[in-house]
């Protein structure tokens, strides 16, 4: 072994994601569980994404990390933070876990059959994140549906924003294969500073996939008993559905896709009244003031 987990850190941090991240939202009590779970999930990233690390080499550092996670040896870190956090709350470690058999599909695989091949992947790199939030808030486990809807959203956003980047550096192609095959574009085609006609249209099939996520998930701020974290979903649900327009307009290419500081305060700011006009109507709109009971 050559390096340690901690070196390979890109600088990226939890207030540089598209996306809030345990932000102040959120009640300061389950704030720290979960951003020891991102520190966790940050390093993993950054392991499978590194442009030189040898691929056998990032495997056995994923494994490392799954080790420590699971008391297995000497622990780095971040997975001795995270193990303590979740023994503290009385957490499972299977959310990790599936993060990781994710980072470990970054490693060894590089392309997409089709979008139900896709959703798989997104079944292990994104639903676990919003499933693991829930459970330290104490949600039900009937919010999955609409938060794996969503989460599964939040990623293919990101596939779409960094399609060419992830092919010129990684060689990794998360559209699918068949969607590039239905609309006469290569894969190569990703490469280019501007995306030809049949790729774009290639990349507005697939946001128009992805809006059809987010009316899946559409209900689910309205499902979360915590009004904090219902209100972050909200702001986040916003956010996505505002960058699903953008890509179903634009070329990830040549055109800015992700939103500014300005853009997003904003957004955060009508996702916050539209999540409060949701709990309204689920608290008022049938008479009853009960909240739903938690599994």
């Amino acid at each position: 072994m050559t390096s340690e987990a901690a070196d390979l850190r890109s600088g990226k941090g939890h207030h540089d994601e598209n996306f809030p991240v345990a932000s102040w939202l959120i009640h300061p009590r389950h704030r720290a569980p979960i951003l020891a779970f991102y520190e966790f999930v940050r390093i993993a990233d950054d392991i499978a994404d590194h442009p030189l690390l040898p691929a056998d080499e990032k495997l056995a550092l994923l494994d490392r990390l799954e080790a420590g996670l699971l008391g297995q040896g000497e622990a780095e870190p971040v997975a001795a933070r995270l193990r303590a956090a979740l023994a503290e709350r009385g957490l499972a470690p299977r959310h990790a876990q599936d993060l990781l058999t994710a980072f470990r599909m970054d490693v060894t695989k590089l392309r997409y059959r089709d979008w139900d091949d896709l959703i798989h992947y997104c079944s292990y790199s994104a639903m676990p994140v919003g499933r693991f939030v829930l459970d330290v808030h104490g949600e039900s486990r009937s919010t999955w549906p609409a938060n794996d809807a969503l989460c599964a959203a939040l990623q293919v956003i990101n596939h779409l924003q960094d399609c060419g980047k992830d092919f010129t550096a990684l060689n990794r192609v998360y559209m699918p294969l068949d969607c590039f095959a239905r609309h006469g574009a290569s894969v190569e085609s990703l490469g280019e500073p501007k995306a030809p006609p049949a790729l774009l249209s290639c990349v507005h099939d697939l946001a128009q996939r992805t809006d059809a996520l987010l009316r899946q998930a559409e209900p689910f701020s309205a499902l979360i008993n915590d009004r904090r974290l219902a209100l972050e979903v909200a702001v986040i649900y916003r956010v996505a559905a505002t960058l699903t327009g953008m890509l179903m307009r634009r070329d990830p290419l040549s055109e800015r896709v992700h939103l500014g500081k300005a853009g997003f305060a904003g957004l955060g700011l009508i996702g916050m009244i539209e999540g409060i006009g949701r709990r309204a109507t689920r608290w008022f709109g049938n008479g009853s003031l009960k909240p739903r009971t938690r599994a």
